[in-house]
């Protein structure tokens, strides 16, 4: 509403300082020249930041204009989001690459872009296994004291017929869990903890992790391993769901990355308890939905495990081959409690389909002692098992399980 006075609204001759005077009746200081577009400090309005976002994706921005927009992608998601869009769209446009964009390409966008605040992306459901027995494992360490780092610890895994071990210390397990997801690490295209040359097994890769030390291990390794294992929680969440794919080469074998870091979470629990058994601390098992994926990789991996014995002379010859993807003689494995449920696994071919109505044998077992005769804590003639059927083929099958395991 216009005041009363001159016409306008402007102030009566006599009225009072005019409206552009300062407290004292003198004229106020000119405000500077935000310039074309900029706010009342100097700096760009959200709109003419957003308005530069396709010009950003092409790299067509001046330096300054650059520095303007990525500090505000930034502060605002919205942006970032929009940016990142744009920038893949950019990659369509190059007629020489490959139309399926690199997976690591939402990394590396919202790394630079969301670097100046806490990023709120979801783990993928692929990696929450790793991210909560890395988190579990990380609490018990903070727990124990300074000597029980020192305290001796016990690796134990299965080889050909006959359980083996080797001795460490609880810093020496955190060395050995770090230097075997580097395997991890080194398929994102992260640093590895090893170098470049380091081995691709993981048991000589441990082993030459700790013959490279000055001395061994202190409690000093938990820093590194858990920063190590926070980048590829954030790495795998920030590339999406292309990076579930990639593979991940451990020397003899691989795993897409969605499986390796299953492996890596059932290795971090495994680890976990050896070393709360050396301090005397409590420690439960996974969860039950963890678990039951652990499970399930393991029962994937069971046929190939079994022909890998079979010709090592280990296991008993196949007895009815059939085509690839058909069904063929297989054993019921029935894994009870927390985590559980039912698998079929191919008997005679790593390429056929486990069928129940195919099935020679059943074996029944608890979910935790499943999981310790795959992880080599138990003898497969020790295992609590319930078995019906064809005895040579439980044999070979629990057999095979505990091959499974390794340093």
């Amino acid at each position: 509403m216009v005041g009363a006075g001159a016409p306008g609204g402007g102030a009566a001759p006599g009225a009072g300082p005019a409206a552009d005077a300062g407290p004292d009746g003198s004229p106020a200081a000119a405000e500077p020249d935000a310039g074309a577009g900029g706010g009342a400090d100097g700096r760009r309005t959200h709109g003419v930041l957003k308005s530069l976002l396709g010009a950003w994706a092409l790299s067509a921005c001046s330096g300054e204009e650059t520095e303007a927009v990525e500090e505000h992608l930034g502060e605002c998601a919205p942006c970032a989001e929009e940016a990142l869009r744009l920038r893949e769209a950019v990659g369509l446009l190059h007629t020489d690459r490959d139309l399926d964009l690199d997976p690591l390409l939402r990394f590396q966008v919202l790394e630079n872009c969301l670097g100046r605040r806490p990023a709120r992306i979801p783990v993928p459901a692929w990696a929450d296994a790793y991210d909560a027995e890395t988190a579990r494992l990380d609490a018990l360490l903070r727990d124990i004291g300074e000597s029980e780092w020192h305290a001796p610890v016990r690796l134990r895994w299965f080889e050909g017929e006959r359980q083996v071990n080797r001795r460490t210390t609880v810093a020496g397990v955190i060395a050995h869990l770090m230097s075997v997801d580097g395997l991890v690490s080194a398929a994102l295209g992260l640093d590895d903890p090893l170098g470049p040359a380091a081995p691709g097994l993981p048991a000589e890769r441990t082993e030459s992790f700790w013959g490279a030390a000055d001395r061994p291990p202190t409690r000093r390794i938990r820093e590194p391993w858990r920063d190590q294992s926070h980048t590829l929680i954030r790495t795998v969440s920030f590339a999406g769901r292309g990076a579930s794919d990639l593979t991940v080469s451990y020397g003899s074998f691989a795993l897409p990355m969605r499986d390796a870091l299953l492996d890596r979470a059932f290795e971090c629990w495994i680890h976990a308890d050896d070393i709360a058994d050396a301090v005397d601390y409590p420690y439960e098992p996974p969860s039950g939905a963890h678990l039951h994926r652990m499970i399930d990789l393991a029962a994937r991996l069971l046929p190939a495990a079994l022909a890998d014995r079979r010709r090592a002379g280990l296991a008993g010859p196949a007895r009815h081959l059939v085509t690839p993807g058909s069904p063929g003689r297989s054993l019921h494995l029935e894994v009870e409690g927390s985590g559980g449920g039912n698998w079929y696994i191919a008997l005679d071919s790593p390429a056929a389909v486990g069928s129940a109505d195919h099935a020679v044998a059943q074996v029944a077992l608890d979910g935790v002692e499943f999981c310790r005769l795959v992880a080599g804590h138990v003898a497969p003639q020790d295992a609590a098992a319930g078995q019906d059927g064809d005895r040579d083929a439980i044999a070979d099958v629990l057999f095979a399980a505990a091959a499974l395991s390794r340093l």
